[in-house]
């Protein structure tokens, strides 16, 4: 059994969909956004590295629009 972890995604702007879909080796995890839910921690790992990664794009364009 895997060992999971609660999260809860911030809701998107309107017309934006209210769930991500994480695919982690051949399984898909459909997470809604605004709910604490719980996931394996692998997939919260993805989501935390994928917030990382955005945050560090912004600084990069920042960087770069300066």
């Amino acid at each position: 059994m895997d060992k999971m972890t609660t999260i809860m995604l911030p809701r998107g702007r309107k017309n934006e969909e209210n769930f991500v879909i994480v695919s982690v080796n051949g399984r898909s995890f459909q997470i809604m956004k605004g709910v604490e839910v719980q996931v394996p921690d692998y997939v919260a790992e993805v989501l935390e590295n994928n917030r990382r990664m955005a945050e560090e794009a912004r600084r990069y364009v920042d960087r770069m629009a300066d």
